[in-house]
C-alpha cells in the first residue's frame, strides 16, 4: 500500500519509514500510522523559540472531519521534562486514549526536549607525556 508519508529506500535494504506527523516511531506500520488509525498520537516541537513540545491527538468522532480532527496541546521548555512526561501520560494512558503508544510516547518527548538542549562546548584538550612536562618546565 501506497500514501503520501511513505518513505522507501531500496540502498538501507528496503527499509520503509514514514514522514506522518502522529507516527511516533516514524516507521511504517498500520500500528503507528496516525493517518489510518482514528485514535493516533504525535509529538512535534513546539512553535517558536522557547523549546517544548507540543502533544497531538486525534479526535476519533471527527476521524472523517480533517480539519476538526486535531487536538493540540503544547507544554513549554520552561516546564521541567517531568512534568511534560506526566502530561503526556496523562493525556494519552489515563483517559484510555492508545495506551500502548505510553512508552513510544515519552521517548519522542524525551528527545525532543533533549534536542533543544543548548549544546555543551568541548573541554580543552589537555597536554599529555613529553609535551605536559615542557609546559610545566617554561611555566617554573
Amino acid at each position: 500500500p501506497q500514501n503520501s508519508f511513505l518513505v522507501k529506500r531500496a540502498s538501507s535494504g528496503g527499509i520503509q519509514f514514514s514522514r506522518d506527523p502522529l507516527n511516533l516511531k516514524n516507521v511504517h506500520s498500520r500500528k503507528y500510522a496516525g493517518f489510518v488509525n482514528d485514535k493516533a498520537v504525535g509529538i512535534l516541537p513546539a512553535e517558536g523559540d522557547k523549546g517544548g513540545v507540543t502533544l497531538v491527538t486525534k479526535k476519533p468522532k471527527h476521524s472523517q472531519k480533517p480539519a476538526s480532527a486535531l487536538s493540540k496541546t503544547t507544554f513549554g521548555g520552561h516546564k521541567s521534562t517531568r512534568k511534560t512526561y506526566k502530561g503526556v501520560v496523562n493525556t494519552t494512558v489515563k483517559f484510555g486514549y492508545r495506551s500502548d503508544l505510553r512508552v513510544e510516547a515519552i521517548a519522542r518527548a524525551s528527545a525532543l526536549r533533549q534536542a533543544q538542549k543548548p549544546k555543551k562546548n568541548a573541554p580543552e584538550a589537555k597536554l599529555r607525556g613529553a609535551k605536559a612536562l615542557k609546559a610545566s618546565i617554561v611555566k617554573d
